[in-house]
Parts: C-alpha cells; sequence; structure tokens
C-alpha cells in the first residue's frame, strides 16, 4: 500500500514496556489518530493516558531534519564520513576502548543488534551501555545470579490468576496503567484477590490495596529477608522443589534467621503487626505474585532486593506454574530487546556471557568477527566518569538524553561537552545534549521507522511505519550500518532492511543452542521481507525445531479460538475493515487474553506432529540456565545504610508522573499531556512542610551536596515524613532549574552498576519569591526572565508558571517581551499597593498572550485561561473578563485536569459528585472520566470521598 493512502496500521506503543499494541490511523489528508488494538495481546484494546495522546506527539516542529557539523547543515556522506573516521582514526590511536557507544531503551531491536555487534565484534570493546542500565539492570544481574539467565518467568496472565499480588516499589497505576487495569478488571471478577503494596509512598496504587506498608527507603532487602527466614520457622516452604530444582538454601536461610521480626521492624520502619499479617498472607497464599518495578532496581541493593524476592519465591516453588511468580516490569517499550541482543557493557548478544570464553568464541565465528571483546565494558557511570577523565575520546550517544537521566547530571554534562568527539542521533534539533554534539545525525521517530520490540512478558510485537520519514531523517539501523560500512565493515553490515536484520538477530539466538540458552527464536531466522512485514506479536521461546508460541499468522483473539489471524497489519480505510469498527473493551470487561497456547496453538501442533509445543513460563519444573540446571539461592545480609546528616537531613525519592515520560522529549509536544501536572514539583509530608515553613504551592529549593533546583510545593500526607518525592522528566527545555539528576549522586550497586536513584540525601527550604506569575500566550518565549519558570503547551500556545525574587518589575514591558508581540494592543490592570498586576495582549480578535501577577501563588484557572488563546475576542466586555481572570457564570470553570484522555477538570467531577454520582462508574457514565486508561481513577475516588465528608460536615 502506498505510504501516501488512507490507511490503518498496526503498531506498537513507544512509551513503558507494557508493550500496547496501537493501531494508527492515517486519513487521506495526512491526519494521524491512535486507538489501542483490540487484538494485542499486551492490552486487548486499552491505552494510557500517553499512549491515547500519541497523535499530539508526531509533529514536525523541533524536528532534527538534516545532519549537521558543529553546527552547520551538512549531507550524510560528509556527516558519516566524519563518525567513521574519527572513530576509525580515535581507535587506531588509542585502542578500541577509547571510543563508547551510550544507547538506549527506546532503539529497535534491529538497531541495537547492529549497535552492539559493530561494538563487540568488530570494533573489539564491550564499551556499550544503555539508558536501561539506570531502569533495570539489578533485574538483570538478580536474574543471570539466581537462574544463570536473564529470564522473566512469568507472563501479565498470571497477574490476573494470582490469589496475591505484591506490588513493590512500582507504582503500576501511573506507570504501568494497562497492567494495573488488567489486575483492577481481575479483581472485579474475584474480590477474593487481595494485593499488597509497598513503598514509601502512598501513590495512586495504593487505591487498589488491601493492604499498604509504607516501607522506609531501601527496607526491601530487609523485609524479605525476613520472610524467608518466617516461611522457614513456620514450615511454609516448597521442600521437594528447593531439593529438585536448587542449590544453596540452607546458607540463604541461615542468613535470613539472623534477622527477627523486631530488627526486621527497625530495618523497615513498619511495625511488627504489619510485618506479621503480611508474612502470614504470604505464607497463605500458593497463588504470589511480586511484581517489583524502579524502587526495587534504582538502589545501591538493588540486586540483592531481587534476590531476596526470588528466594522466597524459589522457596515456596511459586515459579513457572500459572499465577505465580517474580515479575519484573520494565520501564522502557525495548529494554527487553536490549537486553535479548546484549545491548549492555556486561552480556554479550543472544543472552550469551561476555565472561564465557566458549559464548565469545561462538558469537566470533557466527559473527565472522575478527576480535570480539573480550571483557566488560564500562557500565554507564562508570564510561560517563571515562569520558571526564579522558580515557573515553569519541562517544557516539544514540536515542538517549543523558545530560538529563544520569545521575551527577552537572558533571555527565560537563564530560561532555569537554570530550573531544561527540556524535549523537536524536529526532529533536534541541535537547540538552544534542547541544553539545559536534555531529548531530537525524534519527527517524516512531511512526516513521519499522521494526520490533519485546515487551515485559517476553513479547516480541512490530513497530511498523505509517508516516514517511521528514527531511533527511534515517532509520538508526540504516545510520550504523553506514558508519560501519564506512569503517571497512561492508560485508558484515551489508544488510538492507530491518528484516535481514531480525533474521541474523533470530538465527544467532538458535546458534548451537539446542536448550542451552533461554532466549531462542531460531523460528524467525529465515523470515524474510513478506513475512516480517505480516508478523504478529509472538512470545519467546521459539526454537527453529519446534512450533513458535505465536506462528506468524496466529494470534490469541478474544473473539474466540481462530486458526488464522485474518487482519492485515495494514489495512485500507477506504474498504471499511471491520477491524476498525471493534470496539475497546470496557474497563470491566474482559481484560485477561487467552490462556498461553490455548486451542490454536494446539491446532498448529496438530498440523506438525513432528513439533512440541513451548511453555509460556519458565521453571515450574525446574531446568534452569545454571551449569547444574539448578536455580541459586542468594545467601543476603541485610544492612541498613544512613546517607542523611545535619545538613541534608531528608531523603529525595525520585521518579515519573502519570503523564510524563523520560525527558518530556515526545510527551512534551502533547497539549492534552502537559495539563494534569505542568510544572516540576515536590511532596512533602505535612510535618516537614512545617517545620520547614514552606506552604502549599510555594516554590521550594531543593538542595544535595551535587546542586539544587527550584520547584512546586505539593504538601501532601501521602508523602512519608522525612521524605520527599520530585518527578524527574523536567530540563532546561522547559524549567528554569528543574534538572532533578543534577542532585543525585553516582552512587550504583556494587553488582549491577545500577545507580541509587531513590536515596539521595538532600535538604528543602522556601524560595523567598516576593513575586508569582502565570501566563498564557500563543508562541512559546524564547527567554524568560524570571528566577523560576516552567513551560509547558496547552491548546493553541503555551502556558508558563512564573516566580521572581523582587517585584519591582516593569510588568508590561515583561509582558510585552513574554508574549514577543510588540505590536499588540495592550489591555492592564495594576494595583501595585495589593501587588496584584494583569496585562492581555490581542492581535485583532484573538489573545496573543495574558499575565496574571500576583504577591502569593496566582490564583487564576490554568485551564480557562489556556482556553481564551482559541476563542474570539470581539468585545471588550470579553477582553476585560481576561483581565479580570475568572470566567462567566454562563462558562463554569472546569478545574485542574484530572482525566487527560477526556479533559475532565476536578470541579466538574465534584459537581457531578453533587448531583449525585457516588461512584467512579458513575462518573464515567456522566463525565467519561475514568474509561479510558483508568489512571486517573485512584483521584476521582478522592474526590467522591472528599465530597462525601463535606457533606457529612
Amino acid at each position: 500500500m502506498e505510504i501516501d493512502a488512507a490507511r490503518e496500521v498496526r503498531t506498537t506503543c513507544p512509551y513503558c514496556g507494557v508493550g500496547c499494541g496501537v493501531l494508527a490511523k492515517v486519513a487521506a489528508d495526512g491526519q494521524v489518530s491512535v486507538r489501542g488494538d483490540p487484538d494485542h495481546p499486551a492490552n486487548f484494546g486499552r491505552l494510557c493516558s500517553k499512549g491515547s495522546a500519541l497523535a499530539e506527539t508526531i509533529g514536525l516542529d523541533g524536528r532534527l531534519l538534516h545532519p549537521e557539523i558543529h553546527g552547520r547543515r551538512t549531507g550524510w556522506n560528509e556527516a558519516l564520513d566524519i563518525v567513521a573516521s574519527t572513530f576509525s582514526r580515535t581507535i587506531a590511536e588509542h585502542g578500541p576502548d577509547a571510543v563508547a557507544f551510550y544507547v538506549s531503551g527506546q532503539l529497535l531491536t534491529e538497531d541495537y543488534y547492529l549497535a552492539n555487534k559493530l561494538m563487540k565484534g568488530f570494533i573489539g570493546s564491550a564499551n556499550i551501555d544503555t539508558n536501561s542500565r539506570l531502569c533495570m539492570a539489578s533485574s538483570v544481574a538478580g536474574h543471570r545470579r539466581a537462574f544463570g539467565s536473564d529470564t522473566v518467568p512469568g507472563t501479565y496472565e498470571d497477574l490476573e490468576r494470582a490469589d496475591l499480588i505484591v506490588l513493590v516499589g512500582s507504582n503500576l497505576a501511573w506507570c504501568h496503567p494497562v497492567l494495573y487495569q488488567r489486575i483492577a478488571a481481575a479483581r472485579e471478577k474475584r474480590p477474593e484477590m487481595k494485593i499488597v503494596l509497598v513503598d514509601p509512598r502512598r501513590t495512586m496504587t495504593s487505591d487498589i490495596a488491601d493492604m499498604h506498608l509504607a516501607i522506609a527507603p531501601d527496607g526491601d532487602v530487609a523485609l524479605f529477608t525476613g520472610l524467608l527466614a518466617w516461611l522457614g520457622q513456620h514450615n511454609a516452604l516448597d521442600r521437594a522443589y528447593i531439593t529438585e530444582h536448587t542449590t544453596g538454601f540452607g546458607q540463604a536461610l541461615f542468613a535470613a534467621s539472623a534477622l527477627d521480626l523486631t530488627s526486621v521492624a527497625t530495618a523497615t520502619g513498619l511495625s511488627e503487626d504489619e510485618l506479621a499479617r503480611f508474612y502470614s498472607l504470604f505464607a497463605a497464599t500458593a497463588k504470589t505474585v511480586t511484581v517489583y518495578s524502579q524502587g526495587v532496581n534504582q538502589s545501591s541493593s538493588g540486586t540483592d532486593k531481587v534476590n531476596a524476592i526470588i528466594n522466597c519465591h524459589l522457596a515456596t516453588g511459586r515459579i513457572g506454574k500459572p499465577g505465580t511468580g517474580p515479575f519484573s516490569v520494565t520501564g522502557q517499550p525495548n529494554a527487553m530487546g536490549g537486553r535479548e541482543v546484549g545491548g549492555m557493557a556486561n552480556m554479550l548478544a543472544a543472552h550469551m556471557e561476555i565472561e564465557n570464553p566458549e559464548h565469545r568464541d561462538r558469537v566470533q565465528r557466527f559473527w565472522n568477527a575478527p576480535d570480539i571483546a573480550q571483557k566488560p565494558g564500562l557500565k554507564a557511570v562508570e564510561m560517563f566518569q571515562a569520558v571526564a577523565d579522558g580515557r573515553i575520546k569519541a562517544l557516539w550517544i544514540m536515542a538517549t538524553n543523558p545530560v538529563d537521566s544520569m545521575p551527577d547530571a552537572d558533571a555527565v554534562e560537563a564530560a561532555i561537552k569537554a570530550c573531544p568527539f561527540v556524535v549523537v542521533s536524536d529526532v529533536l534539533a534541541s535537547t540538552d545534549t544534542v547541544h553539545h554534539a559536534h555531529v548531530r545525525l537525524p534519527a527517524a521517530a516512531w511512526g516513521e521507522k519499522d521494526g520490533t520490540v519485546t515487551n515485559s512478558e517476553r513479547r516480541i510485537s512490530r513497530q511498523r511505519s505509517f508516516l514517511a520519514a521528514p527531511g533527511e531523517a534515517r532509520p538508526d539501523w540504516w545510520i550504523i550500518a553506514e558508519v560501519a560500512r564506512r569503517m571497512g565493515l561492508a560485508e558484515a553490515f551489508g544488510h538492507e532492511t530491518p528484516a535481514e536484520i531480525f533474521g541474523e538477530h533470530a538465527a544467532l539466538s538458535g546458534f548451537e543452542n539446542d536448550g542451552a540458552r533461554d532466549f531462542d527464536i531460531g523460528a524467525y531466522a529465515s523470515v524474510d521481507d513478506e513475512t516480517y512485514a505480516a508478523l504478529e506479536p509472538f512470545q519467546w521461546p521459539a526454537p527453529s525445531q519446534d512450533t513458535p508460541l505465536w506462528p506468524a499468522g496466529h494470534l490469541p483473539l478474544k473473539g474466540g479460538n481462530q486458526l488464522f489471524y485474518r487482519l492485515s497489519p495494514i489495512s485500507s480505510v477506504a474498504t471499511g475493515d471491520p477491524a476498525s469498527e471493534l470496539p475497546i473493551s470496557p474497563l470491566e470487561g474482559e481484560m485477561s487474553g487467552r490462556t498461553e497456547g490455548g486451542d490454536q496453538a494446539r491446532h498448529s501442533q496438530q498440523a506438525n506432529s513432528t513439533t512440541e509445543q513451548q511453555p509460556a513460563r519458565f521453571f515450574a519444573n525446574g531446568h534452569f540456565y545454571t551449569p547444574d540446571r539448578k536455580a541459586r539461592f542468594i545467601a543476603i545480609r541485610a544492612t541498613t545504610e544512613t546517607r542523611t546528616a545535619a545538613d541534608f537531613p531528608l531523603i529525595l525519592n525520585t521518579g515519573r508522573i502519570r503523564d510524563h515520560w523520560h525527558t518530556m522529549t515526545r510527551t512534551g509536544k502533547s497539549p492534552r499531556l502537559s495539563q494534569h501536572i505542568a510544572e516540576p514539583f515536590v511532596e512533602i509530608h505535612p510535618v516537614d512542610a512545617q517545620h520547614h515553613g514552606i506552604g502549599d504551592a510555594d516554590i521550594v529549593r531543593i538542595s544535595s551536596p551535587r546542586g539544587d533546583v527550584l520547584v512546586r510545593a505539593l504538601i501532601t500526607s501521602r508523602q512519608r515524613q522525612g521524605s520527599v518525592f520530585a518527578p524527574m522528566h523536567w530540563t532546561d527545555q522547559f524549567a528554569a532549574k528543574g534538572r532533578l539528576d543534577a542532585l543525585t549522586a553516582p552512587l550504583i550497586d556494587p553488582v549491577s552498576g545500577q545507580p541509587a536513584l531513590k536515596h539521595v540525601a538532600a535538604r528543602i527550604e522556601k524560595f523567598a519569591a516576593k513575586a508569582f506569575g502565570f501566563a498564557v500566550m500563543r508562541r512559546r518565549p524564547e527567554a524568560i526572565a524570571a528566577d523560576y519558570w516552567a513551560v509547558a503547551r496547552c491548546r493553541g500556545g503555551w502556558r508558563v508558571e512564573l516566580a521572581f525574587a523582587d517585584d519591582d518589575a516593569d510588568w508590561t514591558a515583561f509582558a510585552g517581551s513574554l508574549f514577543e508581540a510588540p505590536s499588540a494592543e495592550m489591555l492592564a490592570y495594576h494595583d501595585r499597593d495589593a501587588g496584584q498586576h494583569r496585562i492581555a495582549a490581542f492581535d485583532g480578535e484573538h489573545l496573543t498572550g495574558a499575565l496574571f501577577v500576583a504577591r502569593g501563588p496566582v490564583a487564576v484557572s490554568r485551564g480557562w485561561a489556556a482556553e481564551q488563546l482559541e476563542e474570539v475576542h470581539a468585545s471588550q466586555r470579553e477582553r476585560f473578563r481576561i483581565v479580570a481572570g475568572r470566567a462567566g457564570a454562563e462558562r463554569p470553570d472546569a478545574g485542574a485536569t484530572v482525566c487527560s484522555c477526556f479533559n475532565v477538570g476536578a470541579n466538574q467531577i465534584v459537581a457531578a459528585v453533587v448531583a449525585g454520582c457516588t461512584t467512579v462508574e458513575a462518573i464515567g457514565g456522566a463525565l467519561k472520566a475514568g474509561t479510558n486508561c483508568g489512571s486517573c481513577r485512584s483521584e476521582i475516588r478522592a474526590l467522591i470521598q472528599a465530597g462525601h465528608v463535606q457533606a457529612a460536615e
């Protein structure tokens, strides 16, 4: 089908590791809309707020469209030549370890594969690492220590079949909303299901929890080591499984027994009663899944946390069986694919080990590589330290923004600025990292490139292009291959299509495998372009001698068992494809999917009787990937570490919010996603806020020994006393001083190398602002002369939060510079005694910008003010209403955005509650809020409960 024809394309979401299927519809006029793919087994039609807004993020504003050298536009030949020649010269003069690649979980598997092949197989260094090091490296290390391989044992279906789900360090409601809603749907059907949340904060995920254990930061090792001891003391062990399939249990139990309940209570900050109730529930519930994420991984003891959890599942035999297992949910769309291709400094391709000489020999022979890397390379934190001290002299950064996301970010920025040669492949022309590149290479974005990604349950799905690449943008795999060819490696990097790369990747996974390694998709080694184009989601392993779990042309569908997948991955809109009319499943509807394998897998097996269907889960009957095929218990001794001091008495916990992603290079383009939370903030417990003299909505300076940021105060009892929480998304592109990782230390887990981003010594103090401001404008301002500012998109333009250390400005002149409209008609109100100033600028009947200034946080409705940018203001009365800062009675203020999917505000929900909507479902029926991704349902419930309290009073 022609790329410019009206069409609907099956692809995969580019956000978190859930791996949701997306239907991208391109109309004849080029307009794009998206919805969830009802037939994808990860999400069955549901998307979160970020996925639902993908069509708002594909515009070309801010795109890097042409190669550049030192800021000068050039052609691809010159740019690629200078990259290849500089890397070759650096290697020749200083050795292969003088160069490095820093890549990303945003890359497709095919991109990742070639980058790893080039560095480890042909440059001869393992200095390739990834921002996934910041995400799930401790899970990889824990898996490898226990299982002998980086294997996720279970599937998403286990979340629905469990009788107990333990969520550890995972705000699933905001960070993996579709999985959260799958659990919620299962809970609707089986109210007896129990859910325990282990998290220092009372996050929105606590809304679904039967028990919230507000654990002390990094108390998880003690919690699960204590659980192992409890299981031993209360005869809650599966001794047959331990004897037959594991080693090291005695040592692990002995180490755990050093902790009694009192010691665990001290280390975790929990009461002995809370611990006993949790331990008893875990011991009594055979079908238990423990889901963990960044709260476990992003720690200096992250690997021990992972193994403490795995120890408990091995000890009870709760692994590999339906409704059981430890389950790491990943934060990026292809962190798993990166692990499969060996895109980390301490791994080889296809889950082979770089320390193992047999594995190195195997990969070298398969690649026909001249000099494969002999030892692990530098992990992310070490890599940028080597850039800083000059050991690394040429650095290629792909699809990531380390100036903002790495710990000790100011030091990382200084290292990149000082590096002799920096290449950045990116989709944007302006990020905090791109600014420092000597060579900028325009990469194709989501919607423009083809490839595969692997989600958290080992399911490989296709990302497909539905847009032509703009300007001279190219896929990352093409850029890597072209550089390799110019380095004299044309024979090894002669790939012409991503299908060729995927086939090679699949072939390597099956090469000399015979069941010795977990990752095997050898069944797809002979994939051609046509088969690759139609490739449906499948779950590995899929070895060549067996029938794949989901062979191309097969997919478990909700509508019944079907042998063949009937829908093309690209359908013509003009033909009225019935798939385009399939409804999204309701929140309480069927989301559990089908039993892995199902009837159609049996049909497939019958069609080829020489094959044997592979299981969807690992390790129910042992068969681990250690030399003796037994799992290893890891003996862990819980330790506590005090990082706070008199100067830095609080613990800073960093993380994500609902509607933004990483450093906002994609979500920052969406007006819808920028309305829920539009500026950097810090959650503070009321006691801590009072102690530091901080009020709600004040500007707060957070400081650590490495730097400081300015953010808005959010005072809430959801935050643990003695700790504060702040999100990591804001950069110099969106805020005056919001780069949170400038505060974090380069402290890493000694096994995984993953940095500790959730336990940082810090202090807070009120920023003495004498004036606060809020503005909306049609064009983004180039420069903002304020001590604090945070800019966000809104419909019709931009919105800016402001704060000033002085209040003696000429506010009309400031507004003129902010709006960049010197010829606009100005309408102003000034009350200098009260410190109130309101200025509106008009271009004909349209609002160019409006500025509101006050001595305290500005109380004007943000949503209403932003709406005025799209309204016609013909009368003087309408213009004065803007200066007054409030809507008329005929247009009630919707309030702060709660539901981003349907743009429903808090005031609308409160009004519906007053009118008699007393359940989340009733609110959904009246306003649609909470009926799409469901991630706002906790906030809706809180507003309903608040309404009930007010009514009672």
